[in-house]
């Protein structure tokens, strides 16, 4: 059975801006330097679409590890769904949703994985993995938050 994380992020900029920024390659590289990630295969660079793949080699736990996904779902602005094709998971799918509301946006995430090696797996996935990725998708999410409010975006 798959482990789901969620959390929502509050936003005051429109949801194009959020949708958008949440699927920029290079933004998502920037928040994720303190795992040395980097896009290396597929699209590598600004805005991944539909049908688009993109493979991600970064350090986690101390490992280097490889993570492939391609955008399966996309209805811009309000929901895109990223999913693993190639990986160290049996299963991960990230959803990634974007309401209007009276300031700006809600953009929630809700992403389900599930790890191989059965009951130890399962034992990882609740007790690190769950807790790991969640601190992962709220600092991405500050990232675009910062990104999405500052002065030069409400300009553009």
């Amino acid at each position: 059975m798959a482990i789901r994380v969620q959390i929502a992020t509050h936003i005051e900029a429109p949801p194009t801006r959020c949708f958008d920024l949440s699927r920029d390659l290079d933004l998502h590289v920037q928040s994720m330097s303190s795992s040395g990630e980097k896009a290396v295969g597929g699209k590598t660079s600004g805005l991944i679409g539909l049908d688009e793949e993109v493979t991600f080699e970064g350090r986690h736990f101390g490992v280097r590890l490889r993570h492939t996904s391609r955008i399966t779902v996309f209805d811009r602005p309000r929901h895109f769904r990223d999913e693993m094709v190639h990986g160290q998971f049996k299963e991960f799918r990230h959803d990634h949703y974007f309401e209007p509301s009276p300031a700006g946006t809600t953009v929630s995430d809700v992403l389900e994985f599930r790890s191989p090696f059965g009951v130890i797996g399962m034992l990882v996935d609740r007790l690190v993995l769950k807790l790991y990725l969640a601190r992962l998708l709220r600092q991405r999410n500050t990232v675009i938050k910062i990104v999405a409010e500052s002065v030069a975006a409400r300009s553009s």
